[in-house]
């Protein structure tokens, strides 16, 4: 008598179940798996091509690749829009224990405008150099390149099979350019960053052309201003006292004066760019303008100066606005002052808006041994020279460092030919990828109760 060979319907069931797991595991492989270098640069020229140029940015084509990218890596997403036409694209790597502090990775999605005539390449172009591997683009240091960088390096760490401890948030937003204000300044305002329980920021840095990588743990605030001189107005041939012209020119003197003391700290080492206060003049607006030119031979009754100021965190903003009245724009000359902008130096608690890059926090000495670890090395923290969204996370006391792995580079930020070598880019990932593990790893010193489940 012959057998028959039957299959359970409780086995059959299993046996879908473990192909469904199987063919799912494959496709998860094959989603994460580590990609060729020119891939990656690839994808790094596909995000400097769209054009999020200043005053009109593409942010919408600029998300929609985000998005994209965010999926392939496996984060989840959300769109804000915190300011109409301006969407802040908000990423998330849940870590295995949400209640500790979470790290974000912030970038910014818009450029500066550019003169394209004075190019060697398009600067929406992304042409790649061969010869010399140099990636031309806006945007190429400041700082699509940072972006990108956070997405790759998560890549490949979840292709390794890392999962983080805690909260991993990377943050794409707009108007970093023209201030923030609509940006990150909204962004730290709203409920959805206080529910992130942030408690590290990484923002973005400056290149650096030698072999160290630089690294910032404050930044000089804005004062921009204007001074206005008023005087009598007469004729081109006239010699008299008083003139608003003559007024004002006493007043660049004073100014003049005072910049170039500072700069020749620099000069002379004695201190760091963003240890001095910077002065520079912006614009000057005078004369009575004709269809060809100006008038000639009329001395004008008004004229003006625009002035960029720009403080460290350490400066006495008393005393400089006491040599501003009484200086550089003294009443009794008929000059007045009027700020534009007037950035604070101290965070919300009334300290110095600065972040200790010393043995005093544990996120630094992760920091430091992360870029080690990778092969990098450090100079000296320094105070940037310029305004980065990175001011208003520290306005509210929150630790921000300022990095932008970027060695053996001209800073060209803001420059004409802005370029990024690929060697130095994808360095640069390698170099995050040491950086979120080490930060993503790391227990609070107060063990939280979830912590404790573990133990």
């Amino acid at each position: 008598m012959g057998s028959k060979n039957s299959t359970s319907p409780m086995a059959g069931a299993a046996a879908s179940l473990i192909l469904m797991l199987l063919l799912l595991s494959i496709s998860a492989i094959s989603a994460s798996s580590p990609s060729s270098d020119a891939d990656v640069i690839s994808r790094f020229q596909e995000y400097l091509r769209i054009d999020t140029a200043q005053p009109a940015p593409d942010y919408a084509a600029a998300v929609a690749f985000l998005r994209d990218q965010a999926a392939a890596a496996g984060l989840e997403a959300r769109t804000l829009e915190l300011a109409a036409g301006k969407p802040l694209l908000l990423l998330r790597w849940p870590g295995r224990l949400p209640l500790l502090s979470s790290i974000l990775l912030n970038s910014h999605t818009d450029v500066v405008p550019s003169e394209p005539h004075k190019w060697e390449h398009p600067p929406f172009s992304a042409a790649l150099d061969e010869a010399s591997g140099r990636i031309y683009a806006r945007g190429s240091q400041d700082m699509k390149c940072v972006g990108m960088q956070y997405l790759e390096a998560i890549r490949r760490l979840r292709s390794a099979g890392f999962i983080p401890d805690r909260n991993i948030y990377i943050t794409f937003v707009p108007d970093e350019e023209i201030g923030g204000h609509e940006g990150v300044e909204a962004f730290v305002a709203s409920k959805e960053f206080k529910d992130m329980n942030v408690g590290l920021i990484l923002d973005e840095g400056l290149a650096s052309p030698g072999e160290e990588y630089r690294v910032f743990y404050g930044e000089r605030s804005p004062w921009w201003l204007t001074i206005k001189a008023k005087g009598a107005p007469g004729h081109g041939a006239k010699l008299y006292d008083g003139s608003a012209m003559e007024n004002l020119m006493k007043s660049v003197e004073a100014i003049r004066r005072f910049r170039t003391s500072q700069f020749n700290l620099v000069k002379s080492g004695a201190m760091a760019e963003g240890d001095v206060v910077s002065v520079n003049f912006a614009y000057l607006k005078a004369g009575t303008p004709t269809p060809t030119g100006f008038v000639m031979n009329l001395q004008p009754s008004e004229a003006e100066i625009g002035l960029d100021i720009r403080l460290p965190p350490t400066v006495h903003t008393e005393a400089l606005e006491k040599r501003l009245a009484e200086e550089w724009a003294p009443s009794s000359l008929n000059l007045t002052f009027e700020f534009k902008q007037k950035g604070s130096v101290l965070d919300n608690f009334g300290k110095p808006a600065i972040t200790p890059a010393d043995s005093s926090n544990p996120w630094w000495f992760l920091f430091e041994e992360a870029v080690k670890r990778a092969g990098g090395k450090l100079g000296k923290p320094e105070i940037f020279p310029a305004s980065t969204d990175a001011r208003y996370f520290r306005e509210l006391g929150l630790p921000a460092f300022g990095f932008s792995p970027m060695a053996n580079t001209p800073i060209l930020l803001h420059d004409h030919n802005e370029f990024l070598s690929k060697d130095e880019y994808l360095k640069g990932i390698g170099i995050y990828e040491s950086i979120i593990k080490a930060l993503a790893t790391h227990k609070d010193n107060n063990v939280d109760d979830e912590s404790r489940a573990e133990l």
